[in-house]
């Protein structure tokens, strides 16, 4: 997502939840507190099924960056339902944030649309990922198999250009918040790095990533936005960070998915607790 659209739709979209101005009244502080604490209950909800998902010796949680993350989402979904098999309710692809090494005061990953600008994802170094799960015994399949899939639709989401590199499919979108990474335990000394370079069949340049952090006095990203780069990183040592509700399951950029897949699985992967609250702010009319 291009910054300068989403400066542009900040000015246009109203948040759910909306900042008060001037005094605060007493049942302005109730209602604050109520809200709060309803927020921080989903949000330790949510973060307890999620690690409580990923330390099953049954599941093992994998994710992938290049770009937005609202059509490679898509074509994830896409994966899972036509490559492995998987119905509504067994869909795992959720969008999110992944590969900083910095951590706000408050534990948040948000994107552009908060007031608290320490929990920005770019600014702690994130980038743009879509997670997904690999599962024991599914449809026949074992867990390689499928990462097998997952990075094949992720290689095949790159375009080659005249001089042989491999561009992403959204350029326009730079900056590290936007580099291809792509996290699996134990990084490059995982066993799944094998499949990775196996499924990378143009060629691009599989570096070992350490995590990213803005330096200096630019605020230089020592794991960049590089053409034809992807980053390998252990997902154990930087973890996935679950984005805002309204991100997921949304139109591509300059694409419309079906009511099927904007609405419907939405609201399969809210009942599934897949996506929910995550303290950040939600928005509508994005």
């Amino acid at each position: 997502m291009l910054r300068v659209v989403a400066q542009q739709r900040a000015t246009a979209a109203v948040p759910i939840t909306e900042a008060r101005t001037g005094p605060p009244t007493q049942h302005t502080h109730t209602h604050i507190s109520r809200t709060h604490q309803a927020l921080k209950l989903a949000t330790v909800t949510a973060t307890l099924a999620s690690l409580a998902l990923s330390a099953s010796a049954d599941v093992e949680p994998v994710y992938f960056g290049n770009g937005c993350y609202w059509g490679r989402q898509y074509d994830q979904v896409k994966t899972e339902q036509q490559k492995l098999g998987r119905s509504d309710k067994d869909i795992s692809a959720v969008v999110g944030y992944a590969g900083g090494r910095k951590t706000s005061p408050s534990g948040k990953v948000c994107y552009y649309y908060t007031n608290e600008l320490d929990t920005i994802y770019e600014k702690l170094g994130h980038a743009e990922v879509v997670q997904v799960q690999l599962r024991d015994g599914e449809s026949g399949m074992s867990k390689e198999d499928q990462f097998r899939e997952y990075a094949r639709t992720y290689f095949s989401e790159f375009n080659k250009l005249r001089n042989g590199s491999m561009q992403r499919q959204d350029p326009q979108d730079a900056g590290a918040g936007y580099r291809n990474t792509v996290g699996i335990p134990g990084g490059v000394n995982s066993p799944l790095f094998k499949i990775l370079q196996e499924e990378n069949v143009n060629g691009m340049d599989l570096r070992e990533g350490a995590g990213n952090e803005n330096v200096g006095l630019l605020s230089s990203p020592t794991e960049g936005d590089v053409l034809n780069t992807v980053w390998v990183i252990d997902s154990d040592k930087f973890p996935f960070f679950r984005a805002e509700v309204y991100h997921q399951f949304h139109n591509g950029l300059g694409k419309r998915f079906s009511t099927s897949y904007t609405d419907d699985l939405k609201k399969q992967a809210l009942a599934n607790r897949l996506i929910g609250e995550t303290g950040c702010p939600e928005w509508s009319g994005l």
